[in-house]
């Protein structure tokens, strides 16, 4: 479990609550926590009040979408569609009916968990359907009954919600704190720790590398906790068996096996082929994966596309979040699929080498000053080429 966020689950309780009851929709990337939210929320309201719908998993077909919600539903169903209508349109308007109307067996409003909502625009293809996520929207927002949505698509959701019912209340999942990591790190941080001498030192190491992301620390806090018994990857020879470094579980993590090599692909391919243009968007990742920072210009000279079908390619990244425009200029969303991208869109995996240079060349920005008292971790046992070039304080890197 990850550690619960209990501000973020008070503001979530407290909307629902309110009366008129608000409706928070969640939005956050994927492994930001979301989820877990809502089998908290669950099991806090109660399983005879409260259902949890994943959207993303049932969403087929408009008919057996309401047969999968209706089917596991604690609150009983009565089909209002008029006898012998059938269709694709008249399912849609009976799962909405159902989800504004249905009450608790004590007669109370019912409260609907809807995870990864915007999955129902798989439904726009059918006849009469086009603005169902719009229908969607209306329907909540009109409806006695208590909401909690989430999304992973952020830029999506916000469009979607621009002027609708002030009922919606937009909540970003927040990144972990220091002291949420050192929760979760929990007995793992604790020998470590005491055997380096700062647990807030680790603890600050770890968050900065996963860029806060419940999902990236929790598989660092795993890692570290493997790696204590056998000295693994990223354990310094000088260090003894035991002793092991979040920037060495970083690079185990992101070997062609590693776990979060594989997260980092689930998000990748997830969000491309939710967005259109698949062949070019990959050209115009990897090309901020070489640099980042540049502007609409100097990503078509690169791309040697003109700037209108550029600036396209660039506007279906930003829909799916891969990429984030500050002061017109792009970068990835997520600081680690870059370091993936770099890593595994090539002809062939990484070496040992390759890796090694590569999350030590996203690791070192971010890692907290140590205390005076405290050593550094241990450098991984595989030691990639470089030098800090124009003395220690510098900050500049050189890769041979």
């Amino acid at each position: 479990m990850l550690t619960p966020r209990l501000t973020l689950a008070r503001r979530v309780a407290a909307a629902l609550d309110a009366s008129p009851s608000r409706i928070p929709v969640l939005l956050g990337g994927c492994g930001s926590g979301r989820t877990t939210l809502l089998h908290q929320l669950r099991e806090r309201i109660g399983r005879t009040s409260a259902q949890h719908v994943d959207v993303e998993r049932t969403a087929s077909t408009p008919e057996r979408f309401l047969r999968a919600v209706t089917s596991v539903s604690p609150f009983p169903f009565t089909d209002p569609s008029a006898p012998g209508t059938t269709g694709a349109r008249a399912a849609f308007d009976a799962t909405l009916a159902f989800f504004g109307r249905a009450k608790t067996a004590a007669s109370e409003p019912a409260t609907f968990l809807l995870d990864e909502f915007l999955e129902l625009r798989t439904f726009e293809s059918f006849p009469g359907l086009r603005r169902v996520q719009h229908d969607l929207i209306d329907g909540l927002a009109a409806s006695g009954n208590r909401f909690v949505l989430t999304s992973r698509y952020v830029a999506r959701a916000l469009r979607l919600l621009r002027d609708r019912s002030a009922r919606f209340e937009v909540i970003h999942m927040p990144p972990l704190t220091v002291e949420d990591t050192a929760d979760i790190l929990g007995p793992t941080g604790a020998p470590i720790a005491s055997e380096r001498g700062d647990g807030d030192y680790l603890a600050r190491t770890v968050q900065s590398l996963a860029d806060g992301r419940p999902v990236y620390v929790r598989a660092l806090a795993d890692e570290l906790a493997g790696m204590r018994g056998h000295g693994g990857p990223g354990a310094g020879a000088a260090a003894g068996p035991g002793v092991s470094d979040p920037v060495g579980a970083l690079a185990a993590l992101l070997a062609p096996d590693g776990r979060l090599a594989r997260q980092c692909c689930f998000s990748y391919e997830l969000r491309l082929h939710r967005a259109r243009g698949y062949g070019a968007l990959k050209a115009i990742l990897e090309i901020l994966a070489e640099e980042e920072g540049l502007t609409l210009t100097e990503i078509s000279q690169r791309m040697q596309r003109t700037p209108g079908s550029t600036k396209d390619y660039l506007s279906w990244l930003e829909d799916v979040d891969l990429v984030t425009s500050r002061q017109k200029r792009y970068s990835f969303t997520d600081p680690l699929l870059r370091v993936w991208v770099r890593l595994y869109c090539r002809a062939s995996a990484p070496s040992e080498d390759d890796l090694a240079r590569e999350v030590h060349r996203y690791a070192l920005p971010r890692l907290p000053q140590p205390p005076q008292d405290v050593a550094p971790p241990p450098k991984p046992h595989t030691e990639p080429a470089f030098a800090m070039a124009g003395g220690a304080g510098s900050g500049i890197i050189e890769i041979d």
